[in-house]
């Protein structure tokens, strides 16, 4: 009778221990997930949606890294935009400068001071060719060029870039060029002739100050060039439009995709809260009445029934 009365306690206790620590484990995977907001703290909750989850994690981050380099994209091309905008105002004065000089009425004095300023343009669009990108190397040189332009012992500007710019990946098997070569917008062709913006301007302006020679007839013969180059440069600055344009629609996408996998996760491992907190005070409650029920029971004893 003694052997059946310890079996009996020791079966009673291990069955209340092991019925309030599931309770007590329910309760505090429910409070966890009230805390996270998840409804998945391990994937052996639910494999199916913990695999899911993993998938659309993996795909956040590869958007995070394609988002990081369309704002890289983004942030060249702008200041592409805003160095040709300045090129374009530094060609404008010298056609204004070289239509002065075209005159025939001036004296070398007044074409050797426009020889001055004409030299202080081509010192700007040198400067404005070896403009920096968003991460400090040449713009408009190229594939990780060390440097745009270069002056040879004569003052003449050299392209010493790569012959490409580089391409971005946006994700999906998309790109996008950040930039242009200078040699892309700043050599075009007149009347089948290969020219140079800067060497146009360079050649101008070193006849005036040297003041020998048809200046009238050199000014006058630039204007073409001039106006060619003016031509290109507008050219690319619609090129790196079109581009910022894409880069828009595609960053637009992104962000709706984005919005989709939040939506996504949400659905698949989201904790319904209000379910949640309504099943954590049912626990609550369970947990609350086994124990007092333990406690009452525990101190019964097969003594005391008898007596």
């Amino acid at each position: 009778m003694t052997i059946f009365s310890t079996n009996s306690t020791s079966a009673f206790y291990d069955r209340a221990r092991g019925d309030m620590t599931s309770l007590r484990k329910q309760t505090e995977a429910l409070q966890a997930q009230i805390s996270s907001g998840n409804r998945l703290t391990r994937s052996s909750d639910d494999p199916v949606a913990a695999s899911r989850l993993r998938s659309l994690a993996r795909a956040d981050t590869l958007s995070k890294i394609d988002t990081a380099n369309a704002n890289r994209a983004t942030a060249d091309l702008n200041i592409a935009d805003a160095t040709m905008s300045d090129i374009t105002t530094a060609i404008s004065r010298a056609k204004e400068l070289a239509t002065q000089a075209a005159n025939g009425t001036l004296s070398d004095t007044q074409r050797a001071s426009i020889g001055k300023e004409m030299a202080a343009i081509h010192d700007t669009l040198f400067s404005l060719a070896n403009t920096q990108d968003s991460n400090g190397k040449p713009l408009f040189g190229g594939d990780n060029a060390t440097s745009a332009y270069t002056l040879d012992a004569s003052g003449n500007a050299t392209y010493t870039g790569t012959a490409r710019s580089a391409e971005v990946s946006l994700g999906q098997g998309q790109t996008v060029t950040r930039s242009l070569t200078g040699p892309e917008f700043l050599n075009f062709k007149v009347g089948g002739v290969d020219t140079n913006l800067m060497a146009t301007v360079k050649t101008l302006a070193d006849a005036l100050n040297a003041g020998t020679g048809d200046l009238a007839g050199a000014a006058r013969g630039s204007l073409d060039a001039l106006s060619a180059g003016l031509d290109s440069v507008t050219t690319a600055q619609t090129v790196v439009g079109s581009r910022l344009a894409w880069l828009d629609m595609t960053t637009e996408r992104a962000t709706r995709m984005a919005e989709t996998r939040a939506s996504e996760e949400q659905d698949v491992g989201g904790a319904d809260f209000a379910n949640s907190v309504a099943r954590l005070q049912q626990m609550m409650t369970v947990l609350e009445a086994s124990q007092a029920s333990f406690t009452k029971l525990s101190q019964l004893s097969l003594f005391n029934q008898l007596r």
